[in-house]
């Protein structure tokens, strides 16, 4: 899967296998986690597990997370984009497209969740001709939650996870 998405200063593109130690710098750090629910990657092999992941989603459903990288710099910052939801019964929905993003902390405040997040929702709406899009972020996390609201997602509701056993808020825009 090749894809190309360019902003002001960034470019989102598919993930590849390149990206294993950004990923892992990514997932490995515990502030990354503080709203996932405390479990950073231990393991370089952990990383690889989730980039494989992603690569499986690209083969059978033709969509997945994009690498975003910083034009001004050329690195990896984090994740961002549209995927196909099929392994959580989040609020009761069970197979939907999600637009969310994970950045490296240094990358933190300057935008980017935002700018990356805008840049998904016009490829899943412009390009793959999607309905509506659904996010969640924990209820504590103010900074994404901001995020998410100017992105153009509207506030739902609060419910509660399960399966990871954490309080989060439900966000979804409709395809105009």
């Amino acid at each position: 899967m090749k894809f190309n998405i360019e902003t002001e200063r960034l470019i989102l593109r598919e993930l590849r296998q390149t990206d294993l130690d950004g990923m892992f710098e990514l997932d490995s750090n515990p502030e990354v986690h503080k709203y996932l629910g405390n479990k950073p990657v231990k393991t370089i092999e952990e990383s690889q597990k989730i980039l494989d992941s992603v690569f499986n989603q690209y083969k059978e459903r033709g969509i997945g997370r994009f690498a975003a990288i910083e034009k001004s710099s050329g690195n990896f910052i984090g994740w961002s984009g549209v995927r196909l939801n099929t392994e959580y019964n989040m609020n009761g929905f069970t197979k939907y497209y999600d637009v969310g993003y994970r950045l490296i902390p240094k990358y933190w405040r300057k935008g980017y969740a935002t700018e990356s997040g805008k840049a998904a929702v016009n490829y899943a709406f412009n390009v793959l001709k999607l309905p509506e899009l659904y996010a969640t972020t924990e209820i504590g996390n103010q900074a994404s939650h901001h995020a998410l609201l100017k992105i153009g997602l509207h506030y739902i509701e609060d419910f509660y996870f399960e399966q990871e056993q954490l309080n989060l808020r439900w966000y979804k825009i409709q395809n105009e």
